[in-house]
């Protein structure tokens, strides 16, 4: 029996995944029969104005606003807790698997809470609770 770690190669390190990424792309799809019309210095995309987003807002419709629930992500943000949230956080989970009976992991919170809070922000803007909180009111 080898001691040796099997370690995953390139092709499996640097794969491109198959879901739909949040922020689309801005290249223009190219076909065999335009791709003899670009020249070296076309640019791909129409310079229009700059502001501060350049890629363009992704409108989220009802069947986005579902969270994933227990899947698979690969998509992934590293969040730093205070112990009080962080204790909190396990409360929560704990008093929905205690009252309500469904054992959810606090992943599965956050990402409802995500959901929720910005629906709320879509939907009220400026008079948002999310709005509110973070202006300190």
């Amino acid at each position: 029996m080898s001691r040796r770690v099997s370690l995953p190669g390139a092709d499996e390190l640097f794969r491109t995944t198959t879901t739909l990424s949040a922020v689309p792309s801005q290249l223009p799809s190219v076909d065999s029969t335009s791709a003899g019309d670009l020249s070296p210095n076309t640019p791909l995309a129409p310079a229009t104005k700059k502001a501060v987003r350049q890629t363009p807002r992704r409108r989220v419709n009802s069947l986005d606003r579902s969270t994933s629930g227990r899947e698979r992500h690969d998509e992934k943000i590293t969040v730093y807790l205070s112990p009080e949230e962080l204790y909190d956080l396990e409360q929560a989970r704990l008093a929905i698997r205690g009252d309500l009976g469904m054992a959810v992991d606090r992943g599965r919170i956050v990402r409802e809470s995500l959901s929720i809070i910005i629906a709320d922000l879509e939907a009220k803007g400026d008079q948002s609770i999310l709005a509110r909180r973070l202006r300190g009111r």
